[in-house]
């Protein structure tokens, strides 16, 4: 497997912590294999698919912002996903050389909260792209009982939610917390280069769970206004961590050592 790489995609991507959490496990286990970041513009996304289909050594690659939804006009979508999620974030070329679209960022983000009984409840989330969509999904299958969309666009918003069947309301992004449970980042606001993200959290109850997919930086200022309010948190690396563990072993064939997850953490924020 000497030769034999996977990488993460996007535009920008020099922030991905993914080829230090792959590299980590892969000198883990002693797989001679390498990770890497490669930026990829919207218009060089279709030659990056078609160059990397003709690398035998090419194992795959993960998918991050603004590719989440685009790339699944360049792969097979076996699992239904553009009917389901409507985004990919992790691409597989098969023993034929085709190219497999699947996504594991939605089974990423819940098993940190997989603990909770949403089951009814409403929740509350920011943003209507890709990575919303992969949480929609994972509440949708929790079986809430309503999702409060915040968005810049509150009709795209409310055409999500209703892609989902999932009720509850559209609302812009300025528009007051509701008094929800699980509150939910999934937009890039607060990421460093992006606008900030500034939430009054006063109408959240007192054992409500902040969580923010944003990971760099990793105490981002919603992360830091729960805190200050003593509620409960989780980060984005937590979601990354899990997403990346179903992706490795996609790539490599092996299961990743997740009995090494702080010191991996500890890596990631030093």
């Amino acid at each position: 497997m000497s030769n034999a790489y996977a990488e993460v995609i996007g535009d920008p991507i020099a922030h991905s912590k993914s080829p230090m959490i792959h590299g980590f496990w892969l000198e883990k286990l002693g797989i001679d294999a390498a990770y890497r970041a490669h930026h990829v513009t919207p218009d060089t996304l279709a030659d990056y698919f078609a160059q990397r289909q003709a690398d035998p050594n090419w194992r795959g690659c993960n998918i991050t912002l603004p590719h989440k939804e685009a790339a699944l006009d360049h792969v097979e979508d076996r699992g239904g996903l553009r009917q389901s999620i409507g985004a990919i974030n992790t691409v597989l070329r098969d023993e034929d050389g085709i190219l497999i679209g699947t996504n594991t960022d939605a089974a990423g983000f819940y098993t940190p909260i997989s603990g909770l009984d949403l089951a009814g409840e409403t929740v509350a989330l920011i943003g209507a792209g890709g990575a919303a969509r992969a949480v929609l999904f994972a509440l949708k299958r929790a079986d809430v009982g309503a999702v409060v969309l915040l968005n810049r666009t509150p009709l795209k918003a409310a055409a999500l939610l209703a892609s989902f069947d999932l009720k509850g309301e559209a609302l812009p992004l300025d528009a007051p917390v509701p008094a929800v449970p699980l509150l939910v980042n999934a937009s890039p606001l607060g990421m460093a280069g992006q606008e900030p993200l500034a939430l009054d959290l006063d109408p959240l109850p007192n054992d409500a769970i902040v969580y923010d997919l944003v990971y760099v930086p990793l105490e981002t200022e919603l992360l830091a206004a729960a805190r200050a309010r003593d509620l409960d948190t989780v980060d984005g690396l937590d979601m990354l961590i899990g997403q990346a563990a179903i992706a490795f072993e996609l790539f490599f064939g092996k299961a990743p050592p997740r009995d090494h997850d702080d010191e991996l953490r500890e890596a990631l924020i030093s």
